[in-house]
């Protein structure tokens, strides 16, 4: 590497493997070594699965298209959106707006929200991620993701948030824990009430940090929200299209959206997706209005192929189905580890997305300021001793479970596994510690 600046806590102190390529779930590396991929939320399809290969190169061929230029392409993709993730469930939808990614179309949504209301404060749920471009950035609460620079001696620089945000506490998602383990405060209605008072809207996901969607808590949320005549926005840029065992995980409650954020697997992991879902009641907002808000490359023509064709993909594969039963035997694996581990201290997930948490510091302290290596890295690099990459976050005791959709049940026990073996080499340095 001579001249890439490579995002990252710190500086990388030694050459990754070469990646030369991919296929199914598995990695390439220059080495000669695959690995399974069990971490990658923006690859839903695994890698050159040939819908996408042959969407890409369809698209290839065809005239370069700004938002300015009506295509009727873009508007057959927005149609299908609609018609097949929505099916059912399409009632309330009043249109879609197409972006380049989760954090883009995050901003979009919060800055539309803010122009409809004619308000400026922001809600977010604890330990949020909503992206690290403007507002997405300004409800990013997970105190390692700032968007700054978190040094190797311990100091650490934070850029400034360009609008109030107010912080609730958010949902849960455990399916195991131990005594004494981090547990997320209870929504109180006083705080949720005093919290939405005056604001644009509140953003809520449901997998960041390990907090995962509950029916009950969207419901309240949606209602106050409401009450308060704030708008509501589920950011479903990992939940959505199957990761959560749904086609969004919203659809587990009776409310529904002002709007909706989707990214990652938009596209199936062929190009950068993002996009906006308006409620009816916001599109007829817009219809007495211009709505300011243009950009060269949305909807580029790649784009909109790689949307189409992974949308008949997961439909007609059955790959909303596959991830819910997969999930259910994926979360009782991983409690099973759990319960033969005394480096765990909870599990969460729902579907194909799952979070194992180790003992360590607490994460409202951890700013990812330090060379040191954490718990988490010694786990995943057993594991990919064993042949399976699992990520960190950049979090010193969180680790999570994203396999593609594609995912088969012996390369569902091969993650299991590799993570067996990392968190057993975890047991061994905790207990060390408390030797030494």
């Amino acid at each position: 590497m001579k001249n890439l600046v490579r995002a990252g806590t710190n500086p990388v102190s030694a050459a990754p493997a070469a990646l030369v390529g991919g296929s199914g779930v598995f990695l390439e590396y220059a080495d000669g070594s695959r690995i399974l991929d069990a971490s990658n939320t923006g690859g839903p399809l695994g890698h050159a699965h040939p819908a996408m290969v042959e969407a890409i190169t369809t698209a290839a061929s065809f005239p370069v298209v700004n938002e300015g230029q009506p295509w009727r392409e873009r508007e057959a993709a927005a149609d299908e959106l609609v018609d097949i993730a929505f099916a059912g469930d399409d009632d309330w939808v009043g249109g879609v707006r197409f972006g380049l990614s989760g954090s883009e179309v995050n901003d979009i949504a919060l800055t539309l929200a803010q122009a409809v209301t004619g308000r400026s404060p922001v809600v977010a749920r604890e330990r949020a991620y909503h992206g690290l471009v403007g507002l997405s950035r300004d409800v990013t609460v997970q105190p390692q993701w700032h968007g700054g620079l978190s040094f190797v001696d311990g100091s650490v620089r934070i850029p400034q948030r360009g609008v109030e945000v107010r912080t609730i506490a958010g949902p849960d998602g455990t399916v195991y824990s131990t005594r004494g383990a981090d547990r997320i405060e209870t929504l109180t209605e006083p705080a949720l009430a005093a919290a939405l008072a005056g604001s644009a809207a509140v953003i809520i996901d449901y997998t960041q940090g390990g907090r995962y969607y509950d029916p009950s808590y969207q419901d309240r949320v949606a209602a106050a929200a409401r009450e308060a005549g704030s708008l509501w926005i589920a950011d479903e840029v990992v939940t959505g299209f199957g990761r959560s065992g749904s086609w969004f995980a919203f659809q587990g409650a009776e409310s529904r959206p002002d709007l909706v954020t989707l990214g990652k697997p938009l596209a199936g992991g062929a190009s950068p997706a993002g996009a906006v879902v308006l409620s009816k009641d916001v599109l007829e907002v817009l219809r007495e209005a211009k709505w300011q808000n243009y950009s060269t490359f949305r909807a580029h023509p790649i784009m909109i192929h790689a949307v189409r064709a992974h949308l008949r993909v997961v439909r007609d594969e059955g790959l909303v189905e596959r991830a819910a039963v997969l999930g259910e035997r994926l979360g009782r694996m991983l409690v099973e580890l759990a319960e033969r581990h005394p480096s765990v201290t909870r599990v969460a997930g729902k579907g194909l997305h799952w979070t194992v948490e180790l003992r360590g510091d607490d994460w409202r302290s951890w700013l990812a300021n330090t060379g040191e290596r954490q718990l988490t890295d010694h786990v995943a690099a057993e594991a990919r001793a064993h042949g399976v990459a699992i990520s960190t976050s950049d979090e010193a005791t969180s680790l999570f479970i994203a396999p593609p959709l594609i995912v088969s049940d012996s390369e569902l026990e091969q993650i299991v596994v590799a993570l067996d073996a990392g968190l057993t080499v975890a047991d061994r340095l905790l207990d060390a510690a408390v030797s030494a």
